[in-house]
């Protein structure tokens, strides 16, 4: 039967949803770290590319050969660290950010930890990009495009501290909106949209999974908060706690339980040892799906298997007690989403460092795109859910 037609009786309720399948495919075997990986359509043929932040390059991989491609090579002294990827200007090819210059124990000198650079890409992407130099603070660790309430499109740069802080004490950590100007080599506008936090790692944009709220979802050392993206508001009035969600945390995705009701994952804490899920009612319940990883470093959510609900995926970068590392996913067995079932998605095959989640060969289904660490890959997980 058509995959198709086993989702529709699926999300009629005549059958229960197919289990969640994926192939693995390693494009390439030689990645150093594999820091941060993007997603977008480069060359301009209407699929979605792979982009990756490794040690000391930048790169993309052609969809479908994967062929890679360097844009930048050793652009600062120390390591790349984080790529943003997005069609900003609406020709069908994205417009890339990068961080650099990772060097996270360096609090207090600018010129030897963090960077942001705006890549110009050339006529040929396929050649090397050139890269303008942006503001920049201490630690720079995660960053995405953000379309705000006004429309315009704003790259979100978040660190991992603030200047000066020492072991998440001191100054809050400054998180920019980088304005996108016309002309990319000129003026780029600085929004301070956030300073009350300490020690953050990652976040997630609310654009696409709240219907009409622009901002995003950090998470760091004092839970998770909601930073608004109106630009014509004060610092002050734009990041607000979540209530129920203090624990400390360093990745944080929102996903979907049943048509409008919606749920966090987060792994507790930083480089934490949890996947912890908090269903979005009156109260957040708060549920651990897995405590037996070690240093989880990756999250996405995506409705796999066409249920009408999301599944999480998470990945950990460190063996754990049993001396396994990879990703897992995670699916709802009941209808509230109190009670989830784990599967492997790879056992052992990968040091995870950062997941994204798109269709990549455009046939409606979403596939899994992971980085890894130490065992120095970057695999796509094909979903082949229901053949």
């Amino acid at each position: 039967m058509p995959y198709f037609f086993i989702l529709l009786q699926a999300l009629l309720g005549l059958t229960d949803p197919p289990q969640p399948r994926f192939e693995a495919q390693t494009i390439d075997s030689n990645v150093a770290i594999g820091y941060g990986l993007a997603i977008g359509d480069v060359d301009g043929d209407n699929k979605p590319d792979i982009l990756l932040a490794d040690k000391t390059q930048f790169v993309w991989y052609r969809n479908p050969d994967w062929k890679r491609f360097v844009m930048i090579d050793s652009l600062t002294a120390s390591d790349n660290v984080c790529i943003a990827a997005r069609d900003i200007d609406g020709d069908g090819k994205v417009e890339v950010a990068v961080g650099a210059q990772w060097n996270p124990g360096e609090t207090n000198d600018l010129k030897k930890s963090g960077s942001v650079h705006f890549l110009i890409r050339p006529k040929d992407p396929t050649q090397r990009w050139k890269a303008i130099e942006l503001h920049h603070e201490v630690t720079i660790h995660r960053m995405k495009w953000m379309q705000a309430e006004d429309g315009k499109y704003y790259l979100v740069v978040v660190p991992l501290h603030g200047l000066g802080n020492v072991s998440g004490n001191g100054a809050g950590v400054k998180v920019y909106a980088y304005e996108y100007p016309k002309d990319p080599m000129g003026e780029w506008r600085l929004f301070l949209v956030d300073s009350t936090m300490h020690m953050t790692h990652n976040f997630d944009l609310a654009e696409s999974k709240e219907k009409g709220r622009k901002g995003f979802y950090i998470a760091g050392k004092e839970g998770i908060h909601f930073v608004s993206a109106n630009m014509k508001k004060d610092v002050d009035s734009r990041s607000q706690p979540i209530p129920g969600l203090e624990y400390g945390a360093g990745e944080i995705r929102m996903g979907t339980v049943s048509p409008g009701r919606h749920f966090f994952v987060t792994v507790e804490p930083m480089h934490g040892t949890a996947i912890v899920v908090y269903l979005k009612d009156d109260n957040y319940k708060r549920i651990v799906l897995d405590e037996n990883v070690k240093e989880g470093h990756a999250l996405a959510v995506a409705d796999f298997n066409g249920s009408g609900s999301d599944q999480i995926v998470a990945g950990w970068r460190v063996p754990n007690k049993d001396n396994e590392t990879g990703i897992k996913l995670f699916t709802k067995t009941d209808a509230a989403g109190n009670q989830w079932s784990s599967q492997w998605v790879d056992e052992n095959g990968m040091a995870c460092e950062d997941i994204q989640v798109a269709d990549l060969n455009g046939d409606k289904k979403p596939d899994i795109i992971a980085s890894g660490r130490a065992t120095k890959n970057l695999k796509i997980y094909w979903n082949k859910t229901g053949q």
